[in-house]
Formats: structure tokens, sequence, C-alpha cells
């Protein structure tokens, strides 16, 4: 896994705009990818950034890097709370909920809806398309929205545009240490 994956498919989150991002990356070593993990997460944690393996599948891994700190905040929220346990989790903490997302990967061939809420969707578009499925939305941009369609078409422009300035900043020899926020 390499630092322009990281920052090509998670720049909101290291800048601190975003939850967090997954993302799918080829593997040839198993034992590799434990290691390229382990060097990021020693690169970056102190800014307050996680990066962990969610799944493994024929020489992919699912990758979730996530800021914890922005994880506990969002399913903290009523409504989020409200989804997960229609779904059966039994969260107590925000690692028994990635926990549980972990779990909920292995056993189905589809990605569980919720997973939006780790990503930091808002809880109203994760209801939207669980209880509507994908073709009653009102746009489509990072997620579905259901919901306030006017701050997710400005949210979605955010994150692009961060994209692009990372992407930018990185080219030019930027390193991803001095892009992430510490946050």
């Amino acid at each position: 896994m390499s630092e322009k994956m990281l920052i090509r498919h998670c720049s909101p989150t290291l800048a601190g705009l975003k939850t967090g991002n997954m993302f799918s990356c080829f593997y040839a070593s198993k034992q590799d990818m434990i290691q390229s993990l382990r060097e990021f997460n020693r690169r970056l944690s102190q800014k307050g950034l996680r990066v962990i393996p969610i799944q493994y599948r024929a020489h992919r891994a699912l990758i979730y890097v996530y800021r914890p700190a922005h994880l506990a905040r969002d399913l903290s929220k009523h409504a989020a709370k409200e989804i997960l346990g229609a779904c059966g989790y039994s969260c107590t903490t925000p690692w028994r909920c990635v926990s549980g997302l972990i779990d909920r990967l292995k056993e189905s061939e589809e990605f569980p809806h919720e997973i939006g809420l780790f990503l930091g969707y808002p809880p109203e578009d994760v209801h939207g398309f669980i209880e509507n499925k994908p073709n009653t939305c009102k746009c489509v941009g990072t997620w579905k929205v259901y919901g306030n369609e006017a701050e997710a078409r400005m949210t979605f422009e955010k994150y692009k545009k961060c994209t692009d300035v990372y992407t930018g900043q990185w080219e030019r020899g930027k390193s991803i240490e001095k892009l992430t926020v510490k946050g």
C-alpha cells in the first residue's frame, strides 16, 4: 500500500474534514500488507488517525482509514445509535462498533448499508438508503443523499477540492505527515 493510495482515497480524512475513508488495495503478501499498515499507523497515529484492514479477500484488503475521535462523536448521535442497534450492533465503544462492522463484512458478500456511519455520512442519508434503497435519492456524490441536498453538494465539492489540493501538494514533495492535520 502506498502513500499515493492514501492521498488519492483519503485526503478528506487526512485533512480532518471527514471521519473515515475506505478503499480496496491489492497485496501480493499479506505479511507485507500488515507491515505497511503498521508503518502508516506509526507515522500517523500521533495525528489522530488509524489505518486498519477490515477485510481480506483474494489478495485484496479493504482498508479503513479513520479518526477514532470523530467516529466516537458520530456514533454518539441518537440517530446513529438507532441505526446500529437495528442492525444488531451492541456498541459500547467506537472500537466495538468497528469490530461489529468487521464481523458483518465477514458474514456478507455485500457491504452492510450502515457502513456509511463509519465514513461520516449523515445518519438521515444512511437511514434513507437502508429504508428506500438507492433508487429514490435526491442526488449522488460521495454517498446517496436523502436529506439535505444543498449541504451534501457543498460537502462533496469540499472533499473534491481537498483531494485535488492534497494530490498536488504530495506530488510536489510534501510528506503525508505534513499533509495530515492533527486532531
